[in-house]
């Protein structure tokens, strides 16, 4: 292995796994139902509760926001749509369907038992679809070598479905490995870099996509090697028929940084085949 191979193996890292700039988180359900009858509430609902508090990830992620949001609303017996926004968010910051199971069994002996029942009469609606979606997920496990670890809620955000992250490396060479559900990929992002940088990604198992800006999408196979140049618009995901992952690994470059741009919309992503 020459030394050019070397360093840009060393020190490699998911761009999901690269600390960023935080972004806040945006809402606007306060202005489109009381923007009119109580402007300030309305304000303080978008622009202070999600756009400051939710938004202070780095303090707590999301997924732990979710959370300790779905214990208060059941202790208080609010099991309203208001409940039922927060358990599809915590679905969408990565808490699974046995883990909101042992979430409301917990709170039911602490709140209490009819509070939980009523819970779990939305949750259950909230989570229906995950059942295939788990058995789906345990027979991918077995076809791939790579354990599909955690679920990626940190940046949650930047992607459309459910992601998950393995760190595969953490001792001489930095690898992670990251699986996507059907359907899943991330925003279009760049990896900025004065000199360097880009990213580096090896199909594991499934089957993927990857595209640059304004070139069409490249399918991504078990031991397909993808090499993305800094600098360059860019996303990269599962296709839609079945789970995805890939290894992936950060180049080091000179003031390298990431840059999260908007989702790949419905629409170009239906148009692959």
């Amino acid at each position: 292995m020459n030394i050019k191979t070397i360093f840009a193996l060393v020190a490699l890292a998911l761009n999901i796994t690269t600390v960023m700039a935080q972004e806040k988180i945006k809402q606007t359900a306060g202005r489109d139902q009381l923007g009119e009858f109580a402007p300030k509430f309305a304000e303080l609902n978008d622009d202070v509760l999600f756009g400051e508090v939710w938004s202070r990830t780095d303090k707590l992620g999301l997924r732990d926001r979710s959370m300790v949001t779905i214990t208060s609303l059941i202790s208080q017996g609010i099991t309203d749509s208001s409940l039922t926004y927060h358990l599809q968010t915590a679905r969408q910051n990565g808490i699974t369907r046995g883990e909101i199971a042992e979430i409301l069994t917990q709170i039911g002996f602490y709140a209490g038992w009819p509070k939980a029942w009523a819970a779990f009469r939305l949750a259950k609606d909230v989570w229906a679809e995950d059942t295939a979606g788990e058995d789906a997920k345990a027979a991918f496990q077995r076809q791939m070598i790579f354990p599909i670890g955690e679920p990626n809620t940190a940046y949650a955000r930047y992607f459309t479905g459910n992601s998950y992250l393995a760190p595969v490396s953490r001792e001489q060479v930095v690898i992670s490995n990251v699986t996507f559900e059907p359907g899943c990929r991330n925003n279009w992002h760049i990896h900025r870099a004065k000199s360097g940088g880009g990213q580096m990604l090896i199909g594991v198992a499934g089957r993927g996509w990857y595209q640059e800006e304004g070139k069409p999408a490249v399918e991504i196979l078990p031991g397909t090697v993808i090499h993305i140049p800094a600098n360059v618009k860019h996303w990269h995901g599962a296709a839609a028929d079945g789970w995805f992952a890939h290894l992936a690994f950060e180049i080091p470059g000179e003031d390298a940084s990431n840059e999260w741009l908007e989702p790949v919309s419905d629409e170009e992503y239906g148009a692959l085949e």
